[in-house]
């Protein structure tokens, strides 16, 4: 794979099946700072939803879908989302026999990407109508009157009740962090579900939004918030699920976690 990432550089758009465009970024980058250099505490997915996957069929006719593409957290490597955009629009001018052809050569070169089993379904049009705008499970914390002063990631805000134990799912349309190259702002919605300590609601809000102007990749972000919620709230089960928006005509899902697995790929109102 190619050595210089594309993102924040003028790049020339390819529309022939273009493999070399796929650049990759080793994960363990940005979890050696975050104490992540031995087993990880969690397991878990990243799920992309790219909306403007077309290629060619046989007779010409241009076929227009959406892929659905899982990577697990354990894989070596992530896909540096501006090559994806560009690799993916490499299959606009590119025959196809069938669409089974096209999902399985996209999960052969990510998987080689990153060194794990990638996951790709593709779904057109009929497949989609009449799919409903879901919600995420549990609180929203968004109408909480919480005073915001801090801006750059504060995990000290953080507290929790040890002597009152639940299980809630918390959830805020507040997230926004920036790209760690382009300095872009990536916003989204952002699930946390957990049993332990009850974690106090206008903390969590404040933490959340503490990542306004922190500079980081989505999987980065989410993996942090999941260090330091264990680190400050001591929960006995955690999961965090963040759904970002589309940028390029893809978005980005980060999913970690101590006790569930596979979870819903729901589009959230603002994806």
């Amino acid at each position: 794979m190619n050595s210089e990432s594309p993102l924040g550089q003028p790049v020339q758009y390819l529309d022939r099946y273009s493999p070399e465009l796929l650049h990759t970024i080793p994960r363990a980058e940005n979890r050696d700072a975050l104490g992540l250099s031995g087993p990880l505490p969690f397991s878990g997915v990243d799920i992309w939803n790219a909306w403007e996957l077309s290629w060619l069929d046989p007779d010409g006719k241009p076929l227009a879908a959406t892929a659905e593409i899982r990577v697990p957290a354990n894989s070596a490597n992530i896909v540096e989302s501006k090559s994806l955009k560009l690799y993916l629009n490499s299959f606009s001018m590119t025959n196809h026999v069938a669409e089974s052809d096209v999902a399985e050569t996209i999960e052969q070169d990510l998987s080689v990407c990153v060194d794990a089993d990638v996951d790709v379904k593709i779904a057109h049009a009929s497949a989609l109508y009449g799919a409903n705008v879901g919600r995420p499970p549990g609180t929203c914390l968004d109408e909480l009157r919480v005073k915001c002063d801090a801006y750059e990631i504060d995990s000290s805000v953080l507290q929790s009740d040890p002597q009152e134990i639940v299980s809630e799912d918390l959830y805020s349309h507040l997230l926004r962090s920036l790209c760690p190259v382009t300095n872009q702002p990536d916003t989204g919605s952002l699930l946390v579900s957990y049993r332990g300590p009850r974690i106090d609601r206008e903390a969590l809000l404040r933490y959340i939004v503490s990542y306004r102007e922190h500079n980081d990749f989505h999987e980065t972000c989410v993996e942090r918030m999941f260090v330091d919620i264990m680190e400050r709230c001591q929960p006995e089960q955690l999961t965090i699920y963040a759904r970002y928006h589309r940028r390029g005509g893809i978005d980005i899902n980060p999913f970690r976690s101590n006790f569930e697995e596979n979870p819903p790929n729901v589009r959230l109102w603002r994806q």
